[in-house]
């Protein structure tokens, strides 16, 4: 019997909240979390929207990478 250990090169996490310091925090708990198995932030994405009656909308896309 053979056994294998891959490494996670890249991993691509999405997030979403209702507000801009709900956001922050989820992606701070996941960047612990990814360093934990040796992933570094390798770039951010965010936007923020507003629908019909006026209310924020706050999404991201975090990039993590293997750190060498």
């Amino acid at each position: 019997m053979q056994f294998q250990l891959d490494l996670i090169e890249d991993k691509i996490e999405f997030f979403e909240a209702a507000d801009l310091v709900s956001l922050e925090k989820k992606i701070a708990e996941k960047i612990e979390l990814n360093r934990a198995i040796l992933l570094g932030v390798y770039s951010v994405s965010h936007e923020m929207q507003v629908d019909a009656d006026g209310r924020r909308y706050f999404s991201a896309v975090v990039h993590f990478k293997a750190k060498k």
